[in-house]
């Protein structure tokens, strides 16, 4: 039995990529007994089963990791199941945690939230000021209604639900699927594959132009723990009941193009790299202020060269599971 200083924290979204992180950071407090369970054992999007797993498990803090991602293809090959499954486990997981009596919860979202032509760096601020990115609209609109639902529950009934909006997240336990992978582990896959294969060169899409910033999963988990346990007082005095969420990111972008320059080194492809014009870019311009966080006292620490060789490390040692997202 946990003592009576413990925490019962539950981690929704355990066993992907930024679940995982946070797990193992959470793991190396032993003031925290950690509560988790998987899509098998708890169906997030059961409001039935959700409100029976709160009411039975005394739980003190919630991060709010479980979500439906994926890249551009995913976002527009699924658009129903990216806004549907992403509503239902926000709204099931927020309103049974408060009306279980969770202390504290952590709502993780997207910068897809912003508007796709807002002003660089995106500040909080930006948030419903203009037209979001169409390629990825449902998840962007569902990742906004969990922020609104963290707010509402904060000013109608005093929750102390907190939001974090991370930047592009990278790292061990990512997804690798050929079709449906972000675009780290999309390139990553297709240069190793192009180097195992020993062809000449390998084709990206679009112009390579889009500048995007890109944060290690392990400083987002260390980002995650550190807005968790803010004093509440400290975290509303700079967010607000009406612009409650907070970015986080490592506050420099790069052209696609380089990006895929440095993963080619990274993976040892040593072959061409060529754009296929006929493919989208996305948004422009995906740079995060994270001046809010950074006054709390965080900052990146992991270098994205590192970063990616360890994550290339990682995808070599999990074989199959990698290559499947699974």
């Amino acid at each position: 039995m946990p003592s009576n200083d413990q925490q019962r924290v539950f981690v929704a979204g355990h066993r992907g990529m930024v679940g995982s992180a946070i797990v193992r950071r959470l793991a190396q407090d032993p003031g925290i007994e950690l509560i988790v369970r998987s899509s098998a054992e708890l169906d997030l999007t059961d409001q039935a089963a959700v409100r029976a797993f709160f009411a039975d498990m005394q739980i003190d803090q919630v991060y709010m990791a479980a979500a439906k991602v994926g890249g551009i293809h995913a976002n527009h090959t699924y658009p129903a199941e990216f806004i549907y499954q992403n509503l239902m486990i926000e709204a099931n997981v927020i309103h049974e945690a408060w009306r279980a009596g969770v202390n504290r919860l952590l709502f993780l979202g997207s910068s897809c939230i912003y508007p796709k032509h807002a002003t660089q760096p995106m500040t909080e601020a930006a948030l419903l000021t203009g037209v979001l990115e169409e390629t990825n609209e449902p998840y962007a609109i569902a990742k906004i209604a969990g922020i609104k639902l963290c707010e509402s529950y904060h000013r109608q009934y005093g929750a102390d639900y907190r939001s974090l909006m991370p930047t592009n997240l990278y790292g061990p336990g990512d997804n690798f699927h050929p079709e449906n992978s972000h675009v780290i582990p999309a390139l990553m896959r297709r240069f190793h594959e192009a180097k195992l294969s020993g062809v000449s060169h390998t084709r990206l899409w679009g112009s390579g132009q889009a500048r995007r910033e890109f944060l290690h999963v392990d400083d987002l988990a260390a980002a995650s723990v550190r807005v968790m346990n803010v004093p509440r007082d400290t975290y509303w005095a700079v967010a607000s009941p009406r612009c409650s969420h907070l970015n986080v990111g490592c506050g420099i972008d790069l052209p696609v193009r380089e990006l895929a320059e440095i993963i080619a080194e990274v993976v040892g492809f040593d072959g061409e790299l060529e754009h296929d014009l006929t493919k989208p870019d996305g948004t422009p311009r995906k740079l995060l202020s994270i001046d809010k966080l950074a006054s709390f006292g965080w900052r990146p620490e992991i270098p994205l060269k590192s970063g990616l060789a360890s994550t290339y490390a990682w995808f070599l040692a999990n074989g199959d599971r990698a290559r499947t997202g699974g």
